[in-house]
C-alpha cells in the first residue's frame, strides 16, 4: 500500500512538472523567461539567486521543483525547457545517455547524513541506529530523488534492510526533512546541505557515506532555444561572486565556477595548423555561448615565445587556452598549461606544384642543385622545429639548407609561394595541402617523425577554465570536421601532464 500510494504521488508530480512547461512554453515568454527544473533540496538558494539575477537583468527563471529523477521523467515527455538543475552526477549522466542534455556546470558538492532534531533526543549516532527499536525514520524515494539513489548505492544489499523498515518514504528530500521537523519521524536521510535549511535540524554523520560526495550540476538542455541565456544564468549560479556565496551562506559547498562577466572573452592561441578544423566550429561556440572568442594563430614557437614574456609581466592575462601544432611545444608553457588533451594528428608532407615538374619524391631529393625550397622557421614553429630535426637526423640539412631561400612562421604561407610558382617544393602539414589539391600534389616523407600530435590545454589560473573546457567539448563534437580537413583523430579521453611529455632527443639535439 505504501508503496502504490508514493508510485501515484510520484506520477502526480511528474505530471504537474509537465503541465507546467508546456504553459511556461508560450511564445509570450520566449526570451523572457527561461525554464528550469530544479531539484526540490536546492530550491531556496536557486530561488533567492532567481531572484538576484531578474533584478539585476531583468530576466526571470521560471522555476519547477521536484525529484531529480521525477524532473528528468519530466523532461523526456515535455522536450521544453532551458536548464536541469540535477542533484546527482548520476543523473546528469543518464540524462546525456538519453540526449536530452548539452553543456553541463557543476554547482554545489552534498554528502548524504542522518537528519535529527536539535538535541538528538533518540541519540542516534550511527547508521545502524536507525533501525533500532522505537526509531522511526524516513527515506526519499530511490525513483523520484537523488538522495536515496545515492544512498542505496553505498549500501549496496544493505539498503532492503533499511527500505523495509522505513515508516515514510515520500517523493523529494525536502518532504522527509520536514517530517523530522514536524516530529512526525525521529530522523531522515538527507544531504548535509538539507539541514541547513531546517533551523531545527541537526547532522549526524554516517560512516558509511564519509567521502562520499555528490556534485549537484546545472545543465542546459538540448531542447534549449535559447542557449547563450540558458548559458549566461548558468555561468551566473556557479559565478564565485554572484551564486557561490549565496549557495554559501545556506550551508551548500560551491563547486567553483568562473569569474562572473555578462559577456566573457575568452582567448586562444593556436597554431596555424589547426585553423582549417576549427574556424567555424569557434564562431559556432562564440555564437552558443554568448561570448567574445579572440584567437590568434601563429606558429607555436611565436606562440611561446609571447606567453614566456606575459608571464613575466605583471598584470598580464596569459590565454585561457591554448592548442599546439604538436606535444613537443607544450613542454615550454608547461608550468602554464600542467595537462593537455592530445586531440588530433596531421601528417607532415613534401608537397610541390601539380603534376611535380622536378619530379621529386623524397627528403633526399631536395638537396639537388638548385631548387628553391621553402620550410617553416624552426624558432617560430612546431612544423620548422620538426622539419629541422628530420633534415638533421638524416644528415640532410647542410645540403637541403643551401636550396632553402624560404623560411615562414605557418604552412599557409608556403602553399600560397608554391601556388605562386615561387618554390619547386615546401615540407607542409598535408591538411595545409588538401583545399588547393587541384593545384599541388603531396608525398608522403618516410620518416617516424614526419606526424604531429595537436593538444589542447587550459591554463592553470584561468579566469574562464569551466568555460575553456566546454570549448574543449564543443571541439570533441565536431569530430567530423577534423577528419574532413584531413587530420586523423586521436582524443581519446584522457589527459598528459605536460611536464612529463618527452621530446625525442634527434629533436631536442637538432634544434639546440
Amino acid at each position: 500500500m505504501k508503496r502504490a500510494v508514493t508510485i501515484i504521488a510520484v506520477l502526480g508530480v511528474t505530471l504537474g512538472i509537465i503541465v507546467w512547461f508546456y504553459r511556461q512554453a508560450a511564445p509570450s515568454s520566449a526570451g523572457r523567461t527561461l525554464t528550469v527544473y530544479c531539484a526540490a533540496g536546492i530550491k531556496k538558494p536557486v530561488e533567492a539567486i532567481a531572484t538576484a539575477y531578474r533584478d539585476e537583468f531583468g530576466v526571470n527563471a521560471g522555476l519547477q521543483y521536484g525529484g531529480t529523477a521525477s524532473l528528468l521523467s519530466a523532461i523526456r515527455v515535455a522536450k521544453t525547457g532551458d536548464l536541469f538543475i540535477a542533484a546527482d552526477a548520476t543523473a546528469i549522466a543518464d540524462a546525456r545517455k538519453m540526449g536530452l542534455v548539452r553543456e553541463v556546470l557543476p554547482l554545489v558538492r552534498q554528502t548524504p547524513v542522518i537528519a535529527v532534531m536539535k538535541g538528538n533526543p533518540k541519540g542516534i549516532r550511527a547508521l545502524d541506529d536507525l533501525l533500532r527499536p522505537g526509531v522511526r525514520f524516513a527515506l526519499a524515494n530511490p525513483e523520484s530523488a537523488s538522495i536515496s539513489r545515492v544512498v542505496k548505492r553505498l549500501l549496496g544489499p544493505r539498503w532492503e534492510t533499511f527500505s523495509a523498515r522505513a515508516v515514510v518514504l515520500k517523493p523529494t528530500v525536502m518532504d522527509i526533512a520536514s517530517d523530522v521537523t514536524l516530529g512526525a519521524v525521529d530522523a531522515a536521510l538527507v544531504w548535509d546541505s538539507t539541514t541547513s535549511q531546517f533551523a531545527a535540524l541537526e547532522i549526524v554523520p554516517a560512516a558509511e557515506f564519509a567521502g562520499a560526495a555528490e556534485t549537484a550540476s546545472v545543465a542546459v538542455l538540448a531542447a534549449c532555444a535559447q542557449p547563450a541565456a540558458a548559458l549566461r544564468f548558468a555561468r551566473y549560479l556557479t559565478a564565485p561572486e554572484k551564486g557561490a556565496p549565496i549557495f554559501a551562506a545556506q550551508g551548500f559547498h560551491p563547486a567553483g565556477g568562473d569569474k562572473w562577466s555578462g559577456k566573457p572573452t575568452l582567448v586562444l592561441y593556436s597554431g596555424g595548423v589547426n585553423r582549417p578544423a576549427i574556424q567555424q566550429t569557434l564562431k559556432e561556440f562564440a555564437d552558443r555561448e554568448g561570448v567574445d572568442l579572440t584567437t590568434v594563430f601563429n606558429g607555436c614557437g611565436i606562440l611561446c615565445a609571447t606567453m614566456r614574456a606575459m608571464a613575466k609581466t605583471p598584470g598580464a592575462n596569459i590565454p585561457d587556452a591554448y592548442y599546439a601544432c604538436d606535444v613537443c611545444f607544450v613542454p615550454p608553457v608547461a608550468d602554464l598549461y600542467p595537462e593537455a588533451v592530445v586531440l588530433t594528428e596531421a601528417d607532415i608532407m613534401l608537397a610541390v606544384p601539380k603534376g611535380n615538374p622536378k619530379n621529386l619524391h623524397a627528403l633526399l631529393d631536395l638537396a639537388q642543385p638548385g631548387l628553391k625550397i621553402g620550410i617553416c622557421n624552426s624558432e617560430q614553429s612546431t612544423l620548422g622545429y620538426m622539419t629541422k630535426g628530420m633534415l638533421k637526423e638524416t644528415g640532410l640539412y647542410p645540403s637541403v639548407m643551401k636550396n632553402v631561400c624560404s623560411q615562414v612562421p605557418t604552412a599557409d604561407l608556403l602553399i600560397n609561394q608554391l601556388r605562386t610558382g615561387s618554390l619547386d617544393a615546401a615540407i607542409v602539414y598535408d591538411v595545409n595541402a588538401k583545399p588547393v589539391a587541384a593545384y599541388i600534389d603531396t608525398m608522403p616523407i618516410k620518416h617516424a617523425g614526419a606526424k604531429a600530435a595537436q593538444p589542447f590545454a587550459v591554463a592553470a589560473h584561468s579566469p574562464n577554465a569551466l568555460l575553456a573546457h566546454r570549448l574543449l567539448d564543443f571541439l570533441r563534437a565536431n569530430r567530423e570536421r577534423f577528419e574532413k580537413a584531413g587530420f586523423h583523430w586521436r582524443d581519446d579521453g584522457t589527459a598528459i601532464v605536460s611536464k612529463d611529455i618527452v621530446v625525442p632527443d634527434y629533436l631536442k639535439k637538432a634544434n639546440d
